[in-house]
């Protein structure tokens, strides 16, 4: 069985967020992905310090989307300032919802492609 990656894609300005694993990597949770660092390929995400508050996951902080061109997608992505020690594979970790308008998800096949 082949190992399986996403490519995860900010569709208004076509630039690729993230690159990497299904798994440890980048991590579905609960129809979001888990981004870690590593498989961050833009560097678009800006903290707006707008804080959220989940009554399992604890406290996060809401990311705005800088493209390329300087168009901003507000509270695009999250991240746990202050996470549920239960739940390792969201510390610190960027997080992006699957079904956002403008979020496309591609899956493909591992096999010969260069994974970290």
């Amino acid at each position: 069985m082949a190992k399986k990656c996403v490519r995860i894609l900010h569709t208004t300005s076509n630039t690729v967020i993230a690159d990497g694993p299904v798994g440890w990597g980048i991590t579905p949770f609960e129809g979001n992905y888990y981004i870690r660092r590593r498989h961050l390929v833009s560097d678009g995400f800006r903290v707006n310090y707008l804080p959220g508050l989940c009554v399992y996951k604890f406290l996060y902080v809401w990311l705005d989307f800088v493209a390329p061109d300087g168009a901003i997608s507000k509270n695009l992505g999250w991240k746990y300032w202050l996470p549920n020690p239960l739940f390792p594979f969201i510390w610190f970790r960027v997080g992006v919802p699957r079904s956002h308008h403008e979020i496309e998800v591609q899956e493909y096949d591992c096999a010969g492609a260069d994974v970290r």
